[in-house]
């Protein structure tokens, strides 16, 4: 069935979970991450364990949590940790398959930056910092990222690293001696961008529906690559449309 009323941000939304097939463990951040990996929980990955950066494995939330030092977290948990003992164990013992991370800017090669907008000495924003981006960046098996499309955000250079993605293209993350693959995807409002290729660049792979290319390169500060073959995003089903409004988010909180 056809949904004219499907919105960009539950394009998003359900664009990622179903990047999450078959994944077994995912290190959750609060918004848009939050809402997709509990979606992805109860479609496409029904033993997907929910990691929070606050100390909590296997996390089942009775409703989205606010933060992630929401009690929510807590309740049904299969573990609850110190922070050190999770990155420590967990995150730099290599456990963890998949992160969920996202920006305020990113670049052509999946580097983010989360700490400052202009000159780090006297900035226009400063931003919430790393927390724990960084090390996730890093050590995550595989890194998905999700971010609004805009020219703001998407930036031939950032005005601060973060978080490493492909550091500047090819082998130079492996070189550099970083345990995790990186950056895999970045899902969008608009579209789908992965790194396949061996210059390890963003490039354009799906389209949502409605969404022309010279929409998606308007908001890109670079010259956008395209994969071989760009495809149309499949809309949302019934169920997940289900899921998401009654569910998970009635209150339209991210979906909006």
């Amino acid at each position: 069935m056809m949904h004219n009323d499907v919105t960009p941000s539950e394009m998003m939304i359900v664009s990622a979970a179903r990047a999450m097939a078959g994944v077994r463990t995912v290190f959750v951040g609060v918004g848009l991450p939050n809402i997709a990996c509990n979606l992805a929980r109860h479609t496409v990955a029904p033993s997907l364990e929910l990691i929070y950066e606050s100390g909590v494995y296997g996390a089942q939330p009775a409703r989205l949590p606010l933060s992630i030092g929401d009690p929510t977290l807590v309740t049904h948990a299969t573990s609850v940790m110190p922070m050190a003992d999770l990155f420590g164990l967990y995150l730099q013992g290599g456990l963890v398959e998949v992160a969920l991370l996202g920006g305020a800017q990113i670049d052509r090669y999946g580097n983010l930056n989360t700490t400052v907008i202009g000159e780090y000495g006297s900035p226009k924003v400063r931003l919430p910092g790393s927390g724990g981006a960084c090390e996730i960046a890093i050590n995550a098996q595989r890194v998905f990222i999700i971010m609004r499309l805009s020219k703001r955000s998407f930036v031939s250079r950032l005005d601060f690293l973060t978080s490493p993605g492909h550091l500047t293209g090819g082998n130079a993350r492996r070189e550099a001696g970083y345990p995790g693959a990186g950056p895999e995807l970045v899902i969008t409002d608009k579209a789908i961008l992965n790194f396949d290729n061996d210059d390890r660049e963003m490039q354009l792979v799906s389209l949502h529906p409605g969404v022309t290319l010279e929409e998606v390169q308007e908001e890109v500060g670079w010259d956008l690559r395209r994969a071989p073959e760009v495809v149309e995003t499949p809309l949302p089903t019934d169920e997940e449309l289900r899921l998401m409004r009654e569910v998970l988010d009635p209150a339209g909180l991210y979906r909006k």
